[in-house]
């Protein structure tokens, strides 16, 4: 997993409450592998029309947020299944944040394992942010992770707080496996013992 520490990016506004993980993405696509590229499936159903094609009216079919890799939405984001899939699919369409002022409990879990930060920011400041993207199409915002800030364009600093530990991963590029491997010896050390002392056991 790709450490984060600091990014400035491009932030698109995505002015919905209760986006759901369907809505992210839909389970049909779920039978596919990952190396299909989940990104090609972000938001499909809400951003391509009936016809296949792009809605030109959806946030991130227009040019000047095509590049974006922040994320701001209204509170609730990411609610619905547990998926993992959602996260996979906005990190893989090169999204490393998300901005909202609150999340669907298992999709933020998910965020902090897939190397995507979550940050949680008061509804005003949020509403106020998304204000701001809109308004200067192309804009970027800064997510601090180091020192728990996001910084909008107007220059206004906000902060936001993680679980040391998701935190830790975060900063440090760890998923869970990659955390645990970190203690390969004790386990070992531990496993052998295990295995001295209940011989029935091997």
């Amino acid at each position: 997993m790709e450490p984060f520490r600091t990014l400035t990016a491009v932030a698109a506004p995505l002015a919905m409450e209760n986006v759901n993980t369907d809505q992210i993405i839909p389970a049909r696509f779920l039978r596919k592998p990952r190396s299909a590229g989940y990104g090609n499936f972000l938001f499909n159903d809400i951003r391509v029309s009936a016809d296949g094609a792009q809605d030109p009216d959806f946030v991130l079919n227009r040019a000047p947020y095509q590049p974006a890799r922040i994320l701001v939405a209204l509170r609730n984001f990411g609610c619905g299944s547990s998926r993992e899939g959602a996260v996979y699919a906005l990190h893989d369409c090169g999204f490393r944040a998300v901005i909202a002022p609150s999340f669907g409990d298992i999709f933020f879990n998910n965020c902090a394992k897939n190397g995507v930060v979550a940050a949680v920011l008061p509804e005003a400041a949020v509403a106020d942010l998304l204000r701001q993207l809109a308004a200067q199409p192309g804009a970027q915002v800064t997510v601090d992770l180091e020192h728990d800030a996001v910084l909008t364009p107007d220059g206004a600093r906000h902060a936001f707080q993680l679980e040391p530990s998701r935190k830790h991963c975060l900063l440090n590029g760890l998923d869970d496996i990659q955390l645990t491997l970190r203690h390969e010896r004790e386990i070992a050390g531990f496993e052998q013992q295990r295995y001295g002392r209940l011989t029935w056991l091997a």
